[in-house]
């Protein structure tokens, strides 16, 4: 069998170095905390300050840094209780980053979906693009 690109050792050297992904998993647990307590100065201090970044909400969107912070200013936190379950870090290389996870809230109604691109400019990691959506749960 021949092996494909994707599954080559030298394609892989880059993905996942461990020390990357602590660097990600830091900065993705400082967003999560600002969120659960509503902290809209490190929320946005977060996103890139670009009017190329992006946030996609559940029933919102926002083009640029500006859209974004005015969104956060108006919409600082999530409601009690979120829990986030399979969470994965893809660290591409040394400066570039995809963080997934689900998440719900202690009623059981909805799932949610999170996806965010983080890339590391001289300020730091920062996220360039974000979705999130919900789901009802059957």
């Amino acid at each position: 069998m021949t092996a494909t690109p994707d599954s080559t050792r030298a394609d892989l050297d880059g993905i996942n170095r461990p020390e990357t992904v602590a660097e990600v998993a830091a900065v993705f647990r400082r967003y999560e905390a600002a969120l659960s307590v509503g902290d809209a100065a490190t929320l946005n201090e977060l996103f890139w300050h670009s009017p190329l970044s992006v946030r996609f909400g559940i029933a919102d969107r926002q083009q640029g840094i500006a859209e974004i912070t005015a969104w956060r200013c108006e919409h600082p936190g999530v409601p009690l209780g979120r829990r986030l379950r399979y969470t994965q870090m893809l660290t591409v290389d040394d400066r570039t980053a995809v963080v997934t996870t689900l998440f719900d809230y202690p009623d059981g109604a909805v799932e949610g979906r999170q996806t965010q691109v983080w890339v590391r400019f001289p300020a730091g990691w920062r996220i360039v693009s974000a979705h999130v959506s919900e789901i009802p749960m059957s």
